[in-house]
């Protein structure tokens, strides 16, 4: 099993599913610039993760 690293549909998903900071906008658009950002898009995707199974249930 292979990760696609361009993957970035469920960034829109999560877009759409509540508002957020412009920065939080920002990254999940464009991506991350450097470490700190890039573990904050883990966690903005963790949250994506538990809104969308609290949705589909």
């Amino acid at each position: 099993m292979s990760t696609n690293w361009k993957d970035n549909s469920w960034q829109e998903d999560f877009l759409d599913m509540k508002s957020h900071k412009p920065a939080d906008v920002k990254l999940l658009l464009e991506g991350p610039e450097g470490f700190l950002q890039a573990l904050k898009l883990g966690a903005l995707h963790e949250e994506y993760k538990r809104l969308k199974k609290n949705r589909d249930s």
